[in-house]
């Protein structure tokens, strides 16, 4: 089909990746760290006591070490490593609900989180017995703090708030959120998924008092394959897959030491000249933002603007048209994007995001999401910027929507 495609229309003259949210690519770096633990050195098991095993421990420990460091975690052992975010966000819930099952008490989300934590909580509900409220946002995304300390009471027990929100990019007033939780109940457990945020923003866990911490290696640019969760010394959690044990007792099996080899090369490269990295993100972000807005009509912005947004994210309502659409039509033309929420873009349902921020369902069916990296230019921008009005107005000009 693809080929068809492009053999009716010819190949791009340039293309353009902004599908981060979902994936994207490994910079060579990150290959190179990642090679010779495939057949040259730890190629072995980490927790095995011979030369290979204790190379193979080494990458594990290390990335630890750089994670903890990242995020001020006071010990490298805090540092928990999954095979991804979602296997992250599901440790954190679903192991506070067997840690807590015969006390279950009140859980509140926000409206807007990653499934992977909205779907464990409400297995909670199911099976424990936990009540699970998820708490309304604002039309740009935001959890205002006295709506959620009008949810918050001393049955709560876990609460579950993003850093950033993975679609709009909203970013939520973390440290004041957890302010309120734990001075209406100081044992209440935060959990905070900032797999969208790492490597963006500053998190210091420390100081804000969080919990428990959810990281993604591909959020990040390194392979996938890779998750963490930082668990606060204390914190009551229990293992939520069964075998038999490698360096860690929360995630048992082995790890995935080439990955997580990777994945610390990509924590470096990420962390290195930080808000340099941030800033021009930040500009090729507006850059793309302005370009849209000013040269396309019927648009509308989903989530905030200016420093209240996360440095990458660009997500667009293009009105009139289905956003399926758009993505094939933009792939045509070199530009790659997803449409509605990454997670349930293959699914004929809305984003549960922008429903929640009171977008109509074909305004919702028409979004997309543009993520820019630091690996993006203007020339990049300036091109996506050429090719989108004209990629949008013959959509419209065939579109059912806009002729109902």
């Amino acid at each position: 089909m693809v080929e068809e495609l492009l053999r009716q229309h010819g190949k791009p003259e340039k293309e353009v990746y902004f599908d981060l949210e979902n994936s994207g690519l490994v910079p060579q770096e990150v290959v190179e760290a990642m090679l010779p633990y495939f057949n040259k050195r730890g190629y072995g098991h980490p927790s095995i006591t011979h030369k290979i095993g204790w190379e193979a421990y080494e990458v594990v420990h290390t990335t630890r070490e750089l994670v903890a460091s990242t995020i001020s975690a006071p010990d490298p052992e805090n540092i928990v490593f999954t095979h991804s975010g979602t296997e992250a966000n599901n440790l954190a819930i679903l192991g506070f609900g067997l840690a807590n099952r015969n006390k279950p008490g009140k859980i509140i989300v926000s409206a807007i989180e990653h499934l992977s934590v909205i779907l464990p909580a409400e297995q909670l509900e199911k099976i424990f017995g936990f009540k699970v409220m998820r708490v309304p946002v604002t039309e740009e995304g935001f959890v205002l703090p006295e709506i959620f300390e009008a949810y918050m009471d001393k049955d709560t027990v876990l609460v579950s708030i993003q850093a950033v929100n993975h679609e709009i990019g909203t970013i939520e007033p973390i440290e004041e959120l957890v302010k309120i939780a734990k001075d209406l109940n100081p044992n209440v457990v935060f959990h905070v998924d900032a797999a969208d945020a790492y490597g963006k923003l500053r998190i210091d866990v420390k100081k804000t008092d969080i919990d428990l911490l959810t990281i993604s290696s591909h959020k990040i640019l390194g392979p996938k394959g890779v998750g963490a969760l930082y668990v606060k010394p204390g914190t009551r959690i229990e293992k939520v897959i069964f075998g038999q044990l490698s360096t860690q007792s929360l995630w048992p099996g082995v790890e995935n030491v080439p990955a997580i080899a990777g994945f610390k090369k990509a924590v470096e490269l990420a962390f290195k000249n930080f808000d340099e990295n941030v800033a021009k993100m930040r500009s090729l972000r507006d850059m793309l933002m302005k370009g849209i807005v000013d040269n396309v009509t019927d648009v509308l912005i989903n989530g905030p603007t200016g420093d209240k947004r996360a440095p990458d994210n660009v997500n667009i309502a293009f009105l009139g048209v289905e956003g399926e659409a758009l993505t094939l039509e933009f792939s045509l033309r070199g530009i790659y994007v997803s449409s509605g929420s990454a997670c349930t873009s293959r699914m004929l349902e809305p984003s549960h995001v922008l429903l929640a921020i009171g977008r109509r369902h074909e305004e919702a069916h028409g979004s997309i999401l543009f993520k820019v990296s630091r690996y993006h230019s203007e020339e990049d921008i300036n091109y996506a910027v050429e090719q989108i009005p004209p990629a949008v107005e013959r959509l419209r000009k065939i579109s059912a929507i806009k002729n109902k």
